[in-house]
């Protein structure tokens, strides 16, 4: 029989850089986890993505063991990292903070296709141009 679940935790924490400081000893230490069965693996599988953040997903078992997936780093801080920009548009669709290629949604939504819900790969790149359109970045093809 499967162990029942009590807990779904979703982290963003700096990639290789795990401490047991808050967001993870905080959140860890609620559901009674030892931070450290998490930290060092994290901290080992996320290294050749330092200066990245990474949203982790951790589900947590009544037997007080949990499992953790890395999703890699977010859209929106990709988009950003593509068109060089530090922030999105406080009035994305008055205000317009950049231009992003066809080329580059491409880019992104290939190396995001099996965390987003989308077909193919045109439903991913249509995924992409939406979450940069609500930060105030122009989609051009």
């Amino acid at each position: 029989m499967a162990k029942k679940v009590i807990g779904n935790l979703k982290l963003r924490i700096p990639a290789g850089r795990a401490t047991a400081g808050p967001p993870v000893g905080s959140t860890l230490g609620q559901w009674g986890l030892n931070m450290m069965d998490f930290i060092n693996p994290f901290n080992d599988a996320t290294k050749d993505m330092m200066g990245k953040d990474v949203i982790v997903h951790i589900q947590v078992f009544e037997d007080r063991t949990f499992t953790w997936k890395s999703l890699g780093q977010p859209v929106d801080d990709m988009i950003r990292t593509a068109i060089g920009i530090k922030k999105g548009s406080p009035k994305p669709h008055t205000d317009k903070v950049g231009t992003i290629t066809r080329a580059q949604l491409e880019e992104i939504a290939k190396e995001k296709m099996d965390q987003l819900n989308a077909i193919d790969l045109e439903g991913a790149v249509k995924v992409i141009a939406g979450t940069a359109r609500s930060m105030g970045v122009e989609v051009k093809d």
